[in-house]
């Protein structure tokens, strides 16, 4: 099966980097999840974003996450695809060149790449979305739009491929998002 790089950091939402690592593994696939300046075997922490009927979700503390590989020397090479999760880790991971380095690379070598909910700030960020249908978390569709993407209002459990690229607004659409990563993947 695939090799899956999984960029990710603290306050990553909790559900949209603990079920994709563990929903790929499942698979066959093999994740390195890694972080900016950090270590294989040290901890980010998660957080969970939830919706209660206020205009914004809201943030509780989630679970530790273990990492499996080291971000220092990490390589479009090295890897089949590549994996964003949303969150607020996104906030601060499209601030990274090497993490917008990566993400270059990914695209430019046309390897199948998949970001959900906030964790398309990175590839705005990155400058790959020109002429892309995508979507994310709605509150990230101004930028989605002023990096070049076409935005698509999906179903919060919907997700999209446009080329090598899949989408998807939030943790509810695992199940299609997972989906159609691995298709790409096992292509």
């Amino acid at each position: 099966m695939a090799k899956v790089l999984m960029i990710t950091g603290d306050f990553v939402e909790d559900y949209e980097n603990m079920v994709p690592f563990q929903a790929l593994l499942a698979m066959g696939h093999q994740v390195d999840a890694v972080c900016p300046d950090k270590k294989s075997g040290e901890v980010i922490a998660t957080a969970i974003h939830d919706f209660e009927g206020h205009q914004t979700y809201t943030e509780k503390p989630g679970h530790n996450f273990t990492l499996n590989a080291s971000f220092d020397g990490a390589s479009v090479e090295a890897y089949d695809g590549l994996y964003v999760p949303g969150g607020r880790a996104p906030e601060y991971l499209r601030l990274n060149a090497q993490v917008l380095s990566l993400v270059k690379d990914f695209f430019a070598a046309n390897k199948p790449v998949a970001a959900i909910c906030h964790g398309l700030q990175v590839l705005t960020a990155a400058g790959v979305l020109e002429g892309r249908q995508v979507s994310a978390y709605p509150a990230c569709q101004p930028e989605v739009e002023q990096a070049g993407g076409q935005y698509q209002s999906l179903e919060m459990d919907q997700a999209i491929t446009d080329g090598n690229l899949v989408s998807a607004p939030a943790w509810p659409a695992h199940p299609a998002l997972l989906q159609q990563f691995h298709q790409l993947l096992i292509q």
